[in-house]
C-alpha cells in the first residue's frame, strides 16, 4: 500500500515562499513518477508539477513555470515543491501523487495519478 504524507502548507503573502514536502512509504519509491497537483476552492484539479523517477526530468503547468520547482531525495523517499513568488492564484489544496513509471512517459494531468496523500492548505494573501 503506498502512503503519502504531504506538509509545509501554510499562510503566505504575496511575493511569498513555501516549500511543501511530502514523505512516500510502502514502495520502492524510486520507480515512481510523482507529481504535485493542486485544487482551488471551488474549482477542479490541476496538475502543477511532476517528476520521473528515471532520468528526473521535470514538468510544470504553465502557471507556475519559473516559480516553482519540484525535486526528489529518493535516499528519503521524499519529494518536494518550492513555491516562490507566491500569487493569490496560488491558493489551493495541494497534493502530492505518485504512479508506478513506464517507460519514459509522464502523466501531466491530474488522472494520471494513482495514488494520493491528503492534502495541505496553502493560502496567499494579497
Amino acid at each position: 500500500q503506498v502512503q503519502l504524507v504531504e506538509s509545509g502548507g501554510g499562510l503566505v503573502r504575496t511575493g511569498g515562499s513555501l516549500r511543501l514536502s511530502c514523505a512516500a512509504s510502502g514502495h520502492t519509491f524510486s520507480s515512481y513518477t510523482m507529481a504535485w497537483v493542486r485544487q482551488p476552492p471551488g474549482k477542479g484539479q490541476e496538475f502543477v508539477a511532476a517528476i520521473s523517477w528515471s532520468d528526473g526530468s521535470t514538468h510544470y503547468a504553465d502557471s507556475v513555470k519559473g516559480r516553482f520547482t519540484i525535486s526528489r531525495d529518493n535516499a528519503k523517499n521524499t519529494v518536494y515543491l518550492q513555491m516562490n513568488s507566491l500569487k493569490p492564484e496560488d491558493t489551493a489544496v495541494y497534493y502530492c501523487a505518485a504512479v508506478m513509471q513506464i517507460g519514459v512517459s509522464v502523466p501531466t494531468k491530474a488522472n494520471g495519478y494513482k495514488y494520493w496523500g491528503q492534502g495541505t492548505q496553502v493560502t496567499v494573501s494579497s
